[in-house]
């Protein structure tokens, strides 16, 4: 078995969902998924399939994104794994949705920091291992960066 990894940054705005899912109709239902969370957030959506025709399957409302997806599915090349691409709308508006489409199995990541997904191959096929999302913990938060965080979260909408 070979490990390698494949490294992705998303662009400034941008945010990547890495996840594992099955069937045919996941391309689709995710869609679906999202339009119906957040209609105004510019996505694509990329899928492998793992059997069959072993197509890259992919949709979106945004040719750009679309267009990312697909090319880092192609990278990580491992069956059952999708990709998103996303602008002006964050993970967290999608996840909780996404959590409850049938065929997904499980959420790698989900940033919009600089990630490396590990990849292993066993000459028939690939599998992701695991996903490196951003840097290591430079320190323990002290109280003025929990204001700051605070104060961030209020700015941005997400608490009152």
């Amino acid at each position: 078995m070979n490990l390698s990894s494949v490294k992705s940054t998303p662009g400034k705005g941008e945010n990547v969902i890495i996840g594992h899912s099955h069937f045919i109709k996941t391309i689709e239902d995710i869609y679906e998924a999202i339009i119906e969370t957040n209609p105004t957030m510019k996505f694509g959506v990329a899928f492998c399939e793992a059997s069959g025709d072993c197509l890259i399957r992919y949709d979106g409302n945004s040719d750009d994104m679309v267009k990312k997806a697909v090319d880092l599915a192609k990278e990580i090349g491992a069956g059952h794994s999708f990709v998103i691409f996303m602008k002006e709308g964050y993970p967290v508006n999608v996840l909780n949705r996404l959590k409850t489409v049938s065929e997904v199995v499980n959420i790698h990541a989900a940033t919009a920091n600089p990630i490396e997904i590990i990849i292993a191959e066993n000459g028939k096929g690939r599998g992701i291992l695991g996903v490196i999302d951003g840097e290591s913990p430079k320190g323990v938060e002290t109280e003025e960066k929990a204001k700051e965080r605070k104060t961030f979260l209020r700015a941005i909408g997400y608490k009152r």
